[in-house]
């Protein structure tokens, strides 16, 4: 073996799909938990998402593609932890471990606590302009809301976002 790269022509999707894996999985993975809350949770999202797309044509596996893949897989963990919530009892909370309370550190635990209050599409809006640094046209198209949406969004949340901190 040379060591060299393949070129890029001659890659098949799961050689492109596993290149992606390598090349941005943590940056999914830190998406999802800033998403989720947790970490376990959004590895777990991240690997499904690489596995249904596992398979796919090459043309399809871009990296917008795949970051809105997380983010329609974290809405959906969300949604069933929300569903799950309503069919226990209303006075249990959800409890952070102390793994993740000793890896974050307490300021950052807060940042997320406070993160996770806000209405979804308000803290897809604020991880996708802060965190990936996407452009309002980048957020509008993962998030399949207008770009006027998206500034209207970006300007009320981080107001919100304060009020949740103290």
């Amino acid at each position: 073996m040379t060591g060299k790269a393949p070129h890029p022509e001659t890659l098949t999707p799961g050689d492109e799909l596993a290149r992606l894996y390598q090349a941005h999985r943590l940056e999914l993975v830190r998406l999802a938990v800033l998403l989720l809350g947790d970490r376990e949770t959004a590895e777990d999202a991240v690997q499904d998402v690489f596995a249904r797309l596992h398979g796919k044509p090459a043309h399809v596996l871009t990296l917008p593609y795949i970051r809105t893949c997380v983010l329609n897989a974290s809405r959906s963990l969300l949604r069933r932890r929300a569903v799950a919530l309503r069919r226990t009892e209303p006075a249990l909370e959800a409890v952070a471990s102390a793994e993740m309370d000793a890896l974050l550190g307490e300021s950052r635990q807060e940042m997320l606590t406070a993160l996770s209050r806000l209405p979804q599409r308000q803290r897809e809006v604020l991880v996708l302009r802060y965190y990936l640094d996407l452009s309002d046209a980048e957020i509008a198209r993962v998030t399949r809301i207008r770009q006027s949406t998206v500034r209207s969004t970006a300007a009320r949340a981080p107001a919100r976002l304060q009020r949740e901190l103290g």
